[in-house]
This record gives structure tokens, C-alpha cells and sequence, in this order.
């Protein structure tokens, strides 16, 4: 596979969001930002946050969630960005929190970012970086998913996140270089 030219942390702008489970992606791209010693600026260009390190481009989209794709349909057009040349890192409903998964292509499970960027770019074969969150019903609440994405993770929730990030992190050597099978083997099983 080819090295990673562009990483997208999906999240909704804004100070009232920043602490939801629905930024995961955006607390990922932070954090790889400060291990790359670069800083996210906004690009109107690009709607969004975005920071270089070498030949790699990060990108937030400040276009709120489900406009996702527009952020980076216009960052990976400029750029000649191929879909195999990106990760997206997203939160997920259908893993437990802490739980990671890496995988390319497939479904969008009702994910409105990953919809927006599957139609933006015509295509669903990028590569993605699953961060569990856990789903409301799983772990025996009453809210409705809206609601819980747009909500902070629990106190007994929010270490194996923390340890997530941390684990993927840990694996953006490999991930960088495409070297996505040690990848998977590095993270998933652990969470």
C-alpha cells in the first residue's frame, strides 16, 4: 500500500463540542499533530483545520459532521489525494469503548461523516481508523444516539479512550508507511 498523504480527524467545531464522543477523530488528529511537531491552522480553502508535515496533510473539517466530505473532497482534489492515500479517523457506535479497528473500505453504519465523504468522493475504499465509543444501548442507557455522540464519554469510559488514542498513536509508523496489516495486528484485540 502507499503512504498515507492525508489523515482527516472527523469531529463538529466548536468550544461546546470539543469534549463529545463524537470528536474521537479530532482528539486523534490533535494528538498526531503535537507528536509531528506541527500545528493545525485554519484553510477556508479546505474548510477546515489543516497542518503539513512533509508530504502528509491533516485535516479537521470545521464544516460540522455531516458536510464532512466537502472538507475533504477539496484538500484531496488539490492535492491529487488518492482515496488509498487517506485515513479517516472516526468514532464508532458498534465498538466498545477503547476497542480499535483499522479497515478499508466498506459501510458508512449510519455514520453521517463517513456518508458525506463517501459521496463527495465517489468512492468508500479510504482507509479508516475506528475508535470505540461504545452505543448507548450496549452499555444500558436510555439516550438516544444522538444525544450520546453529542455527549462527553463517563468517567469509567473515558480511560480506555484515552488508552486508544494512545495505542493508535503508538502504531502511526506503520500506519504512515501503509504498512497496514502490522497495523492491524498491533491494535486490534487489545480494546
Amino acid at each position: 500500500m502507499p503512504p498515507l498523504r492525508l489523515v482527516v480527524g472527523l469531529g463538529n467545531p466548536g468550544r461546546e463540542y470539543e469534549a463529545t464522543r463524537h470528536n474521537a477523530g479530532f482528539w486523534f488528529v490533535d494528538h498526531l499533530a503535537a507528536l509531528l511537531k506541527t500545528q493545525l491552522a485554519p484553510h477556508a480553502r479546505f474548510f477546515g483545520r489543516a497542518a503539513r508535515a512533509g508530504e502528509l496533510w491533516l485535516l479537521q473539517p470545521t464544516t460540522f459532521m455531516n458536510r464532512s466530505g466537502q472538507a475533504v473532497a477539496a484538500l484531496a482534489n488539490f492535492y491529487r489525494i488518492s482515496v488509498e492515500e487517506m485515513l479517516v479517523v472516526h468514532d464508532d457506535l458498534d465498538l466498545a469503548p477503547g476497542a480499535i479497528r483499522v479497515k478499508q473500505g466498506g459501510g458508512n453504519g449510519g455514520h453521517n461523516g463517513l456518508k458525506d465523504i463517501q459521496a463527495r468522493l465517489g468512492s468508500a475504499d479510504f482507509w479508516r481508523l475506528r475508535l470505540g465509543i461504545g452505543h448507548p444501548r450496549a452499555l444500558n442507557l436510555a439516550q438516544e444516539v444522538v444525544d450520546f455522540v453529542l455527549h462527553p464519554p463517563r468517567k469509567d469510559e473515558l480511560p480506555a479512550i484515552e488508552q486508544a488514542l494512545e495505542r493508535s498513536l503508538a502504531a502511526w509508523p506503520r500506519l504512515a508507511v501503509g504498512d497496514f496489516a502490522s497495523a492491524q495486528q498491533q491494535l486490534h484485540g487489545k480494546g
